[in-house]
């Protein structure tokens, strides 16, 4: 048997099994976020979503998997739980088992909140599938663009961060937990992370849409500095 065949087979398998499946995976993400800071909420989790599903129409992978992952990749951000990363899976991996989700499929959704997260740039995955690269790839499509520059300054508004200070350089080598702990300047997240992000992206669709969100970065950057500088 193919590999596609039986990946189609074990997603016609779930659906049949739980017809309403994501529908009660929506409804849970949104009451489970309804207090959630902007730019991790569910309306963050919704173009996570449905980017994943732009992205997975030219891949090879498991949609159930996919669907499943994007909607609970951000149920309980470690950010927001002092630095936990255990928080989300297991949150996750309650509400699937509920649901009476197969094992195979609760592990690998697990799996990918586990290794979706940028975490410095310095951090090794030690789980590779088609699915978190979708994923990964939808997730950091929301990070960048004119709504990845919304979300970087409503995130360091609500850490009462200071937008920008020229004496205090961004940090290219950060370790894992530098990242974390990090409290700089909005500005900087820029250089640790956003900039980054376009050639690090998996997939081709991911790729392509990344270049022109990456261009619109370095107009706003120009922009900034420009008027930082009474330039303009």
């Amino acid at each position: 048997m193919k590999l596609i065949d039986f990946k189609v087979q074990h997603f016609l398998r779930c659906i049949m099994n739980n017809p309403d499946l994501i529908s009660k995976t929506i409804l849970f993400v949104k009451q489970h976020l309804v207090n959630a800071e902007g730019g991790h909420d569910w309306f963050h989790t919704e173009r996570v979503y449905k980017n994943s599903l732009l992205i997975a129409q030219s891949e090879e992978c498991n949609q159930v998997v996919v669907q499943l992952a994007a909607l609970l990749h951000d149920i309980a951000d470690s950010k927001f739980n002092h630095g936990d990363e255990s928080i989300g899976p297991r949150i996750a991996r309650d509400f699937l088992e509920r649901e009476a989700v197969d094992e195979q499929t609760i592990g690998q959704v697990v799996k990918i909140i586990e290794n979706i997260s940028f975490k410095g740039g310095n951090f090794t995955k030690e789980f590779h599938s088609k699915e978190l690269e979708i994923v990964q790839d939808a997730d950091r499509l929301d990070a960048i663009g004119a709504i990845g520059i919304a979300r970087t300054f409503n995130y360091g508004g609500f850490k009462n961060r200071p937008i920008y200070d020229p004496n205090i350089a961004p940090n290219l080598h950060m370790t894992k937990e530098e990242y974390k702990s990090s409290e700089a300047p909005t500005l900087n997240h820029f250089y640790e992370k956003l900039l980054l992000l376009k050639d690090k992206m998996n997939t081709e669709t991911g790729k392509q849409i990344a270049q022109e969100r990456h261009r619109f970065m370095e107009i706003f950057l120009s922009q900034f500095y420009a008027e930082w500088d009474g330039e303009k």
